[in-house]
C-alpha cells in the first residue's frame, strides 16, 4: 500500500497551533484595521545556500499540502486561545470558520533550487495566508535540509544503496519526516517503520549488538537469527572479533549468506579484509554493509572499498552540519484595498545586513545551454520571456483551497534524480563552492 496519496495528518488534533503567536496577533490587528481581506502574495525563498553547498533540494511539499488541509481551529484549539487570552472574540469567530481558500504555487517537490528561487508562492487574503507562515517554513526548512544532505550522500554513493537509520538521533516525528526527505534525496530504504507505514518507503533491519550480547556465544546468536530470518539475513560481525565472526557466519548460514554489517573500526581496511575472507570461504555473493557515523565525505572515501551499501543516521537527520535551509516567507505583493479587483502593489522590506528581498509576484525558469545543461536560474516579475516560457519551474499545487498536485513519493524521488543530473557536473563536487547556477533577475510590469 502506498500511503503517499492519503494526506495522513500528524497525530495531533490539528496543525493550526504549529505556528507562532504573532501570526494570530497580526490577524487580530488586521481584522480590526480592515486590512485582513486584502489580496496578498507571500513567497518562500532563501537568500543563500548553506555555506559551501552548490544546490538546494525542495522537499516537504507533500507534507505542506497535508498541513494546509488539516489547518483547522477546532473547539479545543479555540478554547486554548480563549483561555490564554491570545486573541479576542471577533478573531476567534473568524478562526472558527478558517479554511484556506487561496492558491499555492511551488517548485515541484524534488526539484533543485538556488538563492532567490521562489520555492513556494501562497496567494489569497492576507488573513488566510499569514497564518500558514510558520507551519510551511518549519516543514520546508527541515525537509529540504535533510533532502540536500541525502542528495549529496547518494551522489557520493553512486550506484550503492543507502539506508536511512537516524530515528534514534532525532525527535520521533522528525524521524518520520527525515526518512521521507532522505528517500526524496536518493536513499533506498529506512529502518523507521512509521515512515514505511505512512509513506510506503521500503523498510529494512535485522539485529543490533544487543542481540549478540544476549546469547552465550556469537555462534548461538547467529544461529538464532538464521533460524528465524533465513540465510539471506544480514549478520552483524563486529561485536567481538571480525574475522572469527565472518568465519562463523558463513559456517552457519552457508555461502548464501545475504550480507554482513560492519559498524566500527577502520571501515576501508576492514571492508577489504572481510571481502577477501568471504571470497575465500566461497561466499562470493555475500554483500558488505557499513555503518558508523557516516556522512557524504566518509561515503566518498569508501568509493574504492568493496562495500555494497551504507547505513546513515546522525549526520543525515541533522542535515550533515546544516539542519535548516534558512528559508523565509515574505509578503511580496498586496492589493491596494480589500476590493477583489484592486491591483497588486509590489512590497519589500528594506534592510541592511543581507536581509533585503525583492518585491512583486515572481516566476522562475531555468535556462539551458546548447548541450541541455542548466546554466542559470532566472527569476522575474511581469511577462515571462518567450525563450523561457517552456522552462518555467512553478506549478500549481492548490487551487481555490483544494489540493490538486499530490503525487506518489517515487515520482518525487525520480524527479530529484533527473533535476540533479541536469546540473553542471561541478554540482556534485563535495569541495566547498558557490551555487552551481547563478540567479538572474528579470523585472517587468508587476501585473495583478
Amino acid at each position: 500500500m502506498n500511503t503517499a496519496d492519503l494526506g495522513l495528518p500528524v497525530d495531533v488534533p490539528s496543525t493550526a497551533l504549529f505556528t507562532d503567536q504573532y501570526e494570530l496577533t497580526m490577524l487580530r490587528a488586521a481584522l480590526k484595521a480592515g486590512t485582513a481581506g486584502r489580496r496578498s502574495v507571500f513567497e518562500v525563498f532563501t537568500r543563500r545556500l548553506p555555506d559551501g553547498r552548490r544546490y538546494g533540494v525542495v522537499a516537504g511539499t507533500g507534507r505542506v499540502l497535508d498541513a494546509v488541509e488539516n489547518f483547522r481551529f477546532d473547539p479545543g484549539v479555540l478554547g486554548f486561545l480563549r483561555e490564554k487570552d491570545i486573541v479576542d472574540e471577533e478573531t476567534l469567530d473568524w478562526l472558527a470558520g478558517y479554511r484556506f481558500s487561496g492558491d499555492i504555487w511551488g517548485y515541484p517537490e524534488g526539484e533543485v533550487y538556488f538563492p532567490g528561487s521562489p520555492i513556494m508562492r501562497v496567494e489569497g487574503s492576507f488573513a488566510e495566508c499569514v497564518l500558514l507562515e510558520t507551519v510551511i517554513l518549519s516543514i520546508l526548512n527541515h525537509d529540504s535540509a535533510i533532502a540536500a544532505a541525502a542528495s549529496r550522500m547518494s551522489s557520493a554513493a553512486g550506484d550503492r544503496p543507502l539506508i536511512e537509520m537516524g530515528a534514534r538521533r532525532t525527535h520521533e516525528l522528525a524521524a518520520v519526516a527525515a526518512a521521507r526527505a532522505a528517500y526524496v534525496g536518493g536513499f533506498a530504504s529506512t529502518s523507521d517503520l512509521a515512515a514505511g507505514f505512512r509513506y510506503g518507503i521500503p523498510t529494512v533491519g535485522t539485529s543490533a549488538h544487543a542481540f549478540t550480547l544476549l546469547h552465550d556465544s556469537e555462534r548461538d546468536a547467529f544461529r538464532a537469527q538464521v533460524d528465524s530470518l533465513g540465510g539471506g539475513t544480514t549478520l552483524l560481525v563486529d561485536t567481538y572479533d571480525v574475522a572469527e565472526a565472518v568465519r562463523t557466519a558463513v559456517e552457519i548460514a552457508g555461502p548464501e549468506l545475504g550480507a554482513v554489517r560492519i559498524d566500527s573500526g577502520d571501515l576501508l581496511l576492514v571492508a577489504h579484509r572481510v571481502r577477501q575472507q568471504l571470497d575465500e570461504l566461497g561466499a562470493t555473493d555475500t554483500k558488505i554493509i557499513v555503518t558508523s557515523d557516516l556522512d557524504e565525505y566518509a561515503i566518498a572515501s569508501l568509493a574504492a572499498a568493496p562495500v555494497d551499501a551504507y547505513g546513515v543516521g546522525t549526520q543525515l537527520v541533522t542535515g550533515s552540519g546544516h539542519p535548516t535551509a534558512s528559508m523565509v516567507y515574505k509578503l511580496v505583493a498586496r492589493a491596494e484595498s480589500a476590493d477583489p479587483k484592486a491591483p497588486l502593489v509590489p512590497v519589500a522590506k528594506k534592510s541592511t545586513g543581507g536581509k533585503t528581498s525583492v518585491g512583486g509576484r515572481k516566476w522562475a525558469a531555468r535556462r539551458l545551454d546548447e548541450h541541455g545543461v542548466a546554466e542559470a536560474e532566472v527569476v522575474g516579475t511581469g511577462a515571462v520571456p518567450g525563450d523561457l516560457a517552456d522552462r518555467q519551474l512553478l506549478v500549481k499545487l492548490v487551487e481555490g483551497g483544494e489540493v490538486i498536485a499530490r503525487e506518489p513519493l517515487d515520482v518525487v524521488r525520480d524527479r530529484h534524480a533527473a533535476a540533479r543530473a541536469g546540473l553542471p557536473l561541478s554540482a556534485t563536487q563535495l569541495s566547498r563552492g558557490e551555487p552551481v547556477l547563478p540567479t538572474e533577475y528579470a523585472h517587468g510590469p508587476s501585473g495583478s
